[in-house]
């Protein structure tokens, strides 16, 4: 399909194709616990440093610096949308982070955050995984959301570029969620189901993102910077943590160098 016929589509209906596609790339990744019952330390630490370079790049690329252009083009004072937007951003994750029950990998029931719940441990997993793939969602809505206002090639580039770098990096996330939970006693077949769930949240996300910004263009700016802020979060909050736990921390820093200028090439190359 050309670019032509793409434009011809509703943004919202591009934006839930562009989340299933996520979902479908972190699905194939999680896979993987199908053929490997653990994984290298070294490796997974790799995959969530690339993993954390896509977002941080596509925060600035994709969003934060069309924030500042379209508010710019707009009249508005070009920064203030990009700051408010993404400081909410990551105010948002930060309260459903305080407020819903969840458990990261690795840890014990005890150490379950938020609101203090008797929710199995596989529930408040799949919670954990969600928090961190909203915002993955939201951004790549709000990108394709943006065709509402300005549907020419080089945004619908973009809001595919963004989509693609979110699920390159979805395929090794995907087998970071499964194959750790196998590790813990998981069957394969539940493990895969939690590793694909963990990206199930993604089209949601993405479509809701892509209505609000249809239906109220005036929020474009600062929508945009608002998905920034909620990537950047779960990248300081959680990826780069995680990444850097083991002996061998050069990797994670290495796979995140990668990451970064992956995703700063497809979105300049495409855009």
């Amino acid at each position: 399909m050309t670019m032509e016929n793409l434009l011809g589509l509703s943004p919202i209906l591009l934006a839930l194709l562009g989340g299933l596609f996520t979902w479908l790339v972190t699905s194939a990744g999680a896979a993987l616990v199908f053929f490997f019952k653990t994984f290298n330390r070294n490796l997974l630490n790799a995959m969530l440093g690339f993993a954390a370079g896509v977002m941080i790049a596509a925060s600035f690329w994709s969003l934060l610096k069309p924030s500042i252009e379209i508010a710019e083009s707009r009249g508005m004072i070009p920064w203030l949308p990009a700051v408010v937007g993404f400081l909410s951003g990551g105010a948002f994750l930060l309260l459903i982070d305080k407020l819903l029950p969840h458990l990261h990998m690795g840890l014990s029931t005890d150490k379950a955050e938020g609101i203090k719940t008797s929710w199995q441990r596989s529930v408040l997993l799949i919670l954990a995984i969600t928090i961190h793939n909203i915002p993955e969602g939201l951004a790549v809505g709000v990108a394709f959301g943006a065709l509402g206002s300005n549907p020419d090639p080089a945004t619908l580039a973009a809001a595919i570029a963004v989509a693609m770098g979110i699920g390159i990096q979805d395929f090794p996330e995907g087998a970071a969620v499964s194959v750790p939970l196998r590790r813990e006693g998981f069957s394969r077949g539940k493990a895969f189901f939690i590793g694909q769930l963990s990206g199930f949240v993604e089209p949601i996300a993405a479509v809701i993102g892509a209505y609000l910004v249809v239906a109220i263009t005036a929020i474009l700016p600062f929508a945009l910077a608002f998905a920034a802020g909620a990537m950047i979060f779960v990248v300081i909050e959680e990826l780069i943590p995680e990444s850097q736990s083991g002996q061998e921390t050069d990797l994670s820093t290495i796979g995140a160098l990668i990451g970064f200028a992956i995703m700063m090439f497809l979105d300049v190359a495409l855009s």
